[in-house]
């Protein structure tokens, strides 16, 4: 995504648009929230799926288009009339995108999904009746697959950041030992998404929300524009008493990053990242977390530079650290 407009205040409905709903006079049960950038090549596909399921519940679906500079607001329109569409006149970011949405539903559930997602398996059903089964966790996830349709894609959760998997980034470790439950912590090691689990983090791909839990706790922090917002978002979660947890019978296809340049989504990523750790860590371990976020990124440029491939993500990540490495403006919010 471009980076963020000069004045992201503004009323994103002045140039909203909208269309019936696709639910009866009666308040929905899930409202999917979907925040779309230039994804005319996915969208199409993941509302298809999405109103083509036979569901048990009132469903309505939500689309907030950032200022996409391709048809993805005009398909939408023209071959989705029971969508309700909305078009900021300004890309508000992820976070302040859904929080927009949530605020024009009544619906008792939330579920955040990516555009370039392809629901299976009634995965909408599926993972409501499991959070009205147990409603204790207020967060829920679920099972992400590749384009293939059975290969794991592990985007669906990761486990939460700490001081020693910072430091495993840092020195490399976690990506010689990959998938590694103690060297590589974050990926959840071996686990294959495939039982119900507690996590540190469900991402924004794929993400159920009681609507209760999510006012509860004011819904996403504006302040991370793209990425690390999920992570910000599961951490005050638990520290409210909420546990996000994965259930594997709700199952997607997820096509990971389609609207992020590779350089673009490690400059984003490593931002969102700095700001959790100033948000959240205080002392010496928010001084020993920002080293070491830095410090993966200059060994792996380093790296690659030795390799001679300057056009590496982490070489070009690191030339361009000033993006990135204080985190995101004030000014995002």
């Amino acid at each position: 995504m471009p980076p963020p407009a000069s004045n992201p205040d503004s009323d994103p409905t002045t140039q909203g648009l909208s269309s019936q709903e696709n639910v009866t006079s009666e308040n929905p049960d899930v409202a999917v929230v979907i925040v779309s950038y230039n994804s005319e090549g996915q969208i199409e596909a993941c509302l298809n799926t999405l109103i083509a399921q036979r569901l048990s519940i009132r469903q309505e679906i939500i689309v907030v288009d950032n200022q996409s500079q391709d048809r993805s607001a005009e398909i939408i329109r023209e071959k989705f009339p029971q969508v309700r569409l909305f078009t900021p006149s300004e890309n508000l970011g992820f976070a302040k995108a859904v929080n927009f949405a949530v605020k024009q539903t009544e619906a008792n559930y939330i579920l955040l999904l990516n555009p370039d997602t392809e629901v299976l398996e009634h995965a909408v059903d599926k993972v409501h009746s499991f959070a009205i089964a147990n409603p204790e966790y207020g967060f829920y996830g679920g099972r992400t697959l590749k384009e293939d349709g059975t290969t794991l894609e592990r985007s669906s959760c990761w486990g939460q950041p700490t001081l020693w998997s910072l430091f495993l980034f840092a020195t490399g470790i976690s990506t010689v030992f990959r998938h590694n439950s103690v060297l590589d912590p974050e990926s959840l090691g071996s686990w294959k998404r495939d039982s119900i689990r507690e996590v540190g983090v469900i991402t924004g791909c794929f993400l159920l929300a009681e609507k209760k839990a999510w006012e509860a706790i004011d819904g996403f922090d504006e302040h991370f524009w793209l990425y690390g917002e999920d992570v910000d978002l599961a951490m005050r979660a638990r520290k409210a008493g909420y546990k996000p947890v994965i259930t594997p019978d709700a199952v997607t296809i997820h096509e990971v990053g389609q609207s992020s340049t590779a350089i673009g989504k490690m400059i984003w990523l490593h931002r969102g990242k700095v700001s959790l750790v100033k948000k959240h860590w205080q002392g010496l371990s928010r001084f020993a977390a920002l080293l070491f976020i830095k410090t993966g990124v200059c060994l792996r440029a380093l790296a690659y530079s030795l390799k001679g491939a300057t056009d590496n993500q982490w070489v070009q990540g690191w030339k361009r650290r000033a993006e990135w490495q204080n985190g995101h403006p004030e000014e995002s919010t």
